[in-house]
């Protein structure tokens, strides 16, 4: 199982993100779930139950070990697609930038913590 810490350094007022015990890079929480919201994302996709498509913390299990998720995950993100999960289409996001789609697969891949 992967364990998540997240360091939180008030006294000096920064914001630390939440990284994957597992090495898996830092990145902003916060900025991803601000993304994720903006873009709607939350209106098909909850971070522990299935809605319209998978949990995020499903998407995380079923990639879990594979190096070449976070790349294939940005690209799902931004042409959107279907047949993984069912037949309901995830609209694409084709104006998400690289640093944007980089973040939110991350963070997906990471079961969405907050």
């Amino acid at each position: 199982m992967k364990i998540l810490l997240n360091l939180a350094v008030l006294a000096l007022g920064l914001n630390v993100s939440l990284a994957m015990a597992a090495g898996t890079p830092a990145f902003d929480a916060a900025a991803a779930n601000q993304i994720a919201n903006k873009n709607a994302c939350f209106g098909c996709h909850q971070v522990a139950r299935q809605v319209v498509g998978p949990s995020f913390q499903q998407i995380a299990a079923k990639y879990q070990g594979d190096a070449a998720a976070p790349a294939k995950m940005a690209l799902k993100i931004k042409l959107g697609g279907s047949g993984v999960w069912g037949v309901i289409p995830m609209p694409a996001h084709p104006t998400l930038s690289d640093a944007e789609l980089k973040l939110l697969s991350t963070w997906v891949l990471a079961g969405a913590p907050k």
